[in-house]
Parts: C-alpha cells; structure tokens; sequence
C-alpha cells in the first residue's frame, strides 16, 4: 500500500505576502465605499441647504394680494436657475397644492407617504425624464382668514453634477492612495524577504550537511537573526547534539565491546585448540573449565555492554517503592552471599517511595551487591540500605572487605577500570551504577570505612508529593 502524497502548501513567505497584502486591498476597496458614501452624504447636506434657501426664497416673492398672487420672480432670474442642462434647477408654484401656476409643470408631486407641515421644507428624491433630483417643497397660507386658502412652491435640483463631483473626489483620494498602497507593497516585499533570509541561510547550512558522520552533527551557528530563528536554531542544535550524543554512545559502545571481548575470545579459542589436542582425559577437563570460565566472563561482560547502552537511553519515570524493590532483590541475591560465604542483611525504611525507573533500579541494586560480594571475601558482612537523608532517598551497600585506597576510589566508577584481578569482574558494575543515577538526576559516590571496608552510595531526589 503506498503512502499517501502529502502537499507542500503555500511557502511562508506567500503567506505573509497573503495575509499583509490582501487585508491592505480589502481595507482600501472598504475605504473607497466608505469614502464615497461619505462624499456623497456631505454633497447631500450641500445641495438641501441650497435648495432649502432658494424655496424659502422664491416663496418670499410670491406676495398675496387681497384673495389673489403677485408673484416677483422676474424672468431673469428664471433662466439663471435653468441655464445649466447638466446641473438642472426646476422649480414649480401651484396654489392649490397641484394646480399648476408658473415654472415647471412636469415636476412630480411628493411621495404619497409624505406629509408637508406649512412653514417648513420637505426635501425628498424623485426622478425627471429618467435622471434623479433632489426636491424641496414649501406650502405657505395665504388669503383671508373667511377664506384661507394654500401655495406650494417647489425647486428640483438634478443629482447628476452631484454624483460627478462626488466621483471624482472619491477618485482624487483613493489613486493617490492606491499607488502608495503600491509602494507599501513592494515595501513589504523586501521586508519580507530580508526577514526571512536567515531562515534560507539556515536551510543551506542544513542542506550542505551531507555526510552523515558526527562532524554533520555540529551546532549551527546564526550569528545574526532575529530572535525566533536564533531560537529555531537553538532547537535544532539541542536536537543535533542528541543524535551526535546517541551516536558518540553507539560508536564508544562498539569500541568498547570490541576491545573487551577482543581478549577473552581469544583465550576461548587458545584454550579450545589446546584442549582439541589434549590427550589426557584430566587435562582436558581443566581447559574446559577454563574455556567455561572464560565463556562466562564473555556472557558477563555482553549483559554489562548491553546493560550500560540500555541505560545511557532516556528514563521514563514512575513512582516506585524503593524499599521493597531493594529487600526484593536483597533476597534473590541471598543464596549467592551464602555460597560465597558473605552475610548480606538490610536496614532501612520499611517503604520509601521515589520516582524512577524499576528496571534501571534493580540493575542498580544487583551490580552494588555483586561488586560488594565479589570483592568483599569470604566472612565478610554486606548491607544494604534504604534511608532518607538530607531531603535525598539514599541507596547504600556498605561491606567490610579490603576497600579500596583513596587513589583508587577516584576511578571507581570509570569504564574497564578494577582495582582487583579477580575472575568474574569485567570494571562496568559501578559505571553503570553512576550512569543509572545521573539518568535519574541523581549522584553515585564511594567512600571508605573504618577501620576497613567500602561504601557505595547512590543519591536520588526525593519525590515531590502531587496535589
């Protein structure tokens, strides 16, 4: 079954470019509408103040004269108003409202939803010949009060020259803000791509890394970035120096294995020969002991390699009893202490619990025994400990053996180094007990004790109780 392909997207820098330009055009595009709703709402107020006077105007030239009209309006001042086809001004005077009496005749009547108060302007929109006019309208009362009668008089502006103007100042404001919007964009442009460039550098230093050895593994270095890919770098170095780390492990772990199994194999196929051309039954039996031993001492030292590498692994961990897992172990090392003629005992706290690995624990607790009978002798006491001190869970094996000398207790816990030639150590117990415990964020220490004996102590932190 083939993977499924997965798409590469949009790069960063289209991105950026998406969401820093294309929120610029739409505010622009809302800006102009904006604009010209504003425009146009402002020439409105300035064309119903316009018409507002000149009604009010032209109803002051119609005088009332006993029950009839004397209207002033001379003719000159009719064409001024009509002059100008494109900016049309109508008017109408009609008493009674509609009956026509002078001006315009074809000027519409109000909306029949409108209601006209007398004395004050009404101004709504109509339509003319097919083009849009702003009308005010004025009804005044005249005549005697036996017989009152009603004049309208109304003046029509076109909307045309009104929307033109409007337009082209929506247009005088918006190009000139188009091209810096223009301007702004290349502007963000460079900036983008300026900002990003160390993000390119970084990629082609990680892509000039071909080889894949520890010198590929090195730490990048930004010298001059900004913040975030300084921090991005600073992630990629934490991680490169995690693989560099797990390879150094791995290949000191070939080397190690290589070296420490180079000598005992050896003897394993020189005793094997000898005991292939051995014709004495009893001498035969003592190379095949030897090659057993020595197969032993190879197995050892294997569960030790591979015991160290599992260790130097990262730790999950868990709360655990540490008492109990150390008298568990106290005990299934207990037939060992007897065949070789050690007293081995525990004190301690009944339950300690700690957060830490159980495995990695217990391979702890048996190497700290093994290294204390092995070399402690025969008629010597072992104890093992459990104690809290010092806000530490402290794991202890102390014994009465030889000990060692203080030049000797500073290379306790380095790899392959015995301070004894005693058959069935191989120098990796207490290294993987110093291991264990710096993988818990604890310590490991040796000391002596008087008048004689050793001390091994592993230091752990004490678990912190969870609400």
């Amino acid at each position: 079954m083939k993977p499924a392909k997965q798409g590469h997207g949009l790069s960063l820098k289209r991105q950026l470019l998406l969401w820093l330009l294309l929120p610029q055009l739409v505010l622009w595009l809302v800006g102009g509408a904006l604009t010209y709703r504003m425009a146009l709402r402002y020439a409105e107020k300035g064309i119903d103040q316009s018409l507002t006077q000149s009604v009010l105007s032209l109803a002051r030239q119609v005088k009332p004269i006993g029950s009839g009209l004397l209207i002033d309006f001379p003719r000159a001042a009719q064409d001024i108003i009509e002059q100008d086809p494109q900016d049309r001004v109508s008017y109408m005077v009609s008493s009674p409202p509609g009956s026509f009496l002078m001006g315009n005749g074809t000027l519409p009547a109000p909306p029949a939803n409108a209601n006209p108060i007398t004395g004050e302007p009404l101004l709504y929109n109509v339509s003319l010949d097919g083009k849009p006019m702003r009308v005010a309208l004025l009804d005044v009362n005249y005549g005697q009060q036996a017989v009152p009668q009603r004049l309208r008089v109304q003046v029509a502006k076109s909307l045309a020259v009104q929307r033109r103007i409007t337009a082209e100042l929506v247009a005088d404001m918006l190009v000139p803000l188009l091209v810096l919007g223009a301007l702004l964009s290349v502007l963000v442009y460079g900036g983008i791509s300026r900002g990003l460039s160390p993000l390119t550098r970084l990629q082609a230093q990680l892509g000039d890394r071909r080889e894949h050895s520890l010198s590929a593994l090195s730490p990048i270095e930004m010298t001059e970035a900004p913040q975030e890919v300084h921090a991005l770098a600073g992630a990629m170095n934490q991680l490169l120096s995690a693989v560099r780390r797990s390879l150094g492990q791995e290949k000191r772990f070939l080397n190690d294995a290589a070296h420490q199994l180079r000598t005992p194999l050896a003897g394993l196929i020189s005793q094997t020969e000898l005991a292939l051309a051995e014709p004495d039954p009893q001498a035969l039996r003592e190379r095949l002991t030897k090659v057993l031993a020595g197969a032993q001492r190879s197995a050892h030292l294997v569960h030790q390699l591979l015991s160290l590498a599992r260790n130097e692994a990262d730790v999950r961990l868990q709360t655990l009893d540490v008492a109990a897992l150390a008298r568990e172990v106290a005990r299934e090392w207990t037939p060992r202490a007897l065949a070789a003629g050690v007293d081995l005992g525990y004190e301690g706290e009944d339950s300690l619990p700690v957060d830490g690995e159980k495995l990695m624990l217990r391979e702890a607790l048996s190497n700290l025994l093994d290294n204390a009978i092995l070399y402690a002798g025969s008629a010597s006491v072992v104890t093992l400990r459990v104690l809290r001190q010092a806000g530490q869970v402290v794991i202890e094996v102390e014994d009465n053996g030889p000990g060692l000398s203080p030049s000797d207790l500073k290379h306790v816990f380095e790899r392959f180094w015995r301070a004894s030639e005693l058959p069935g150590g191989c120098g990796l117990g207490l290294a993987i007990v110093h291991e264990i415990a710096r993988r818990h964020g604890g310590s490991a220490t040796a000391s002596a004790v008087l008048p004689q004996g050793l001390r091994v102590r592993l230091s752990l932190p004490q678990r912190i109780e969870r609400e």
